[in-house]
């Protein structure tokens, strides 16, 4: 599987999308679009989007009981979407659910991944608050295998995690690694963080960069900086 940098998109507008991307005139990054953008401009902004060429991440987090999980991802698979995901911690029957909703009738799909423990979310938090005792490493390895076992490609998991999860998991098992961050760059609100270099050493498939790219002076150099570090 080769890799690539996915660029969170997190705008509240069409406007404000379409005006960052009109900055790369060369590439075409493969972008995620999230609950934000999402919620703001439908799904019309999905095929807008790919309609200049680019892959997409749609990045909803589903969450529900089977049966609803299940119609919510036949509707999505009409959306000609690359990649969309849902929370591991949904259960197996849920995760099944959604790969019969998201599978179309030719058979063919979006890859589809779980996540399993969010970025901001730190050992401390997911005791204290979650009332979950196992370690995080544990927790996020168990929902991998069961993501696995239900039939789904891979996981959403933080860059300290992505080796775990291909040792346990093995290497065509897709890891998705938000909480990228440059070396010289703000942390924000995400917890367990790493630089494009060090999720490539770890085997990362996929990072997901948002503001150290979004925010940046100058998005489209930014962007090749993280291409030039993950991918090489």
């Amino acid at each position: 599987m080769g890799k690539d940098v996915i660029i969170a998109c997190d705008f509240s507008s069409k406007e404000e999308v379409f005006t960052f991307l009109d900055k790369f005139q060369e590439e075409k990054p493969f972008v995620k679009i999230g609950m934000e953008l999402f919620y703001a401009a439908g799904p019309e902004i999905v095929k807008e989007i790919k309609k200049r060429g680019h892959k997409i991440f749609l990045d909803l987090k589903l969450h529900d009981i089977p049966n609803t999980v299940m119609k919510a991802m036949k509707v999505l698979s009409n959306l000609d979407v690359d990649m969309t995901n849902l929370h591991a911690a949904g259960t197996a029957a849920m995760m099944e659910a959604a790969v019969k909703g998201l599978t179309r009738e030719d058979g063919t799909r979006p890859i589809l991944i779980a996540v399993t423990q969010l970025t901001s979310t730190s050992e401390e938090r997911m005791r204290d608050e979650l009332l979950i005792e196992r370690p995080i490493d544990s927790v996020v390895l168990h929902y991998a295998m069961n993501a696995q076992k239900a039939g789904l490609d891979g996981v959403v998991c933080s860059p300290l995690e992505a080796k775990k999860v291909h040792d346990i998991c093995g290497s065509s098992f897709v890891t998705v690694t938000p909480g990228v961050r440059f070396a010289d760059g703000e942390v924000g609100d995400q917890v367990r963080v790493m630089t494009p270099a060090q999720a490539k050493e770890i085997g990362s498939d996929y990072i997901v960069v948002g503001r150290p790219i979004t925010q940046a002076d100058d998005p489209v150099a930014a962007y090749r900086r993280c291409v030039a570090e993950f991918v090489g």
